[in-house]
């Protein structure tokens, strides 16, 4: 019982302190957790868990498109809105026809976006 208070006090002081880019880290790490237990949901036909958790990242990516400032980051936050849509897109796909060979397409791609901004992090935290 301790242990597992002392583990939410945890995980709600991570969210709470959190930078803006940590916090963004951590959506990304979610949506491949979350896309990996949807397709193991498929594998499994465990259709309510696969339903749950392609939603749990489709509402990640939602959010990141909503927090993307897209004047600010011209050209490249414009590619990365695109990228965002087509992510969104085939998560609704793969929803809706329970089709895992599309959360495969997917998987690698976020995970690939989620690269991509570990990296930029970590370019920024040795700029600063």
């Amino acid at each position: 019982m301790y242990a597992q208070n002392a583990y939410k006090t945890y995980k709600n002081n991570s969210v709470n302190y959190a930078s803006r880019e940590q916090l963004l880290l951590m959506l990304l790490e979610g949506a491949v957790k979350f896309a990996k237990i949807g397709r193991q949901g498929l594998l499994d036909k465990d259709i309510k868990r696969a339903h749950e958790n392609i939603v749990k990242t489709q509402d990640i990516f939602y959010e990141l498109m909503v927090t993307l400032d897209v004047e600010k980051g011209g050209e490249w936050a414009v590619s990365l809105m695109s990228i965002y849509e087509y992510i969104t897109r085939r998560l609704v796909d793969a929803n809706m026809k329970k089709d895992i060979s599309i959360l495969e397409e997917i998987i690698p791609l976020i995970e690939e976006v989620k690269d991509t901004w570990e990296q930029a992090y970590k370019i920024s935290k040795m700029n600063k």
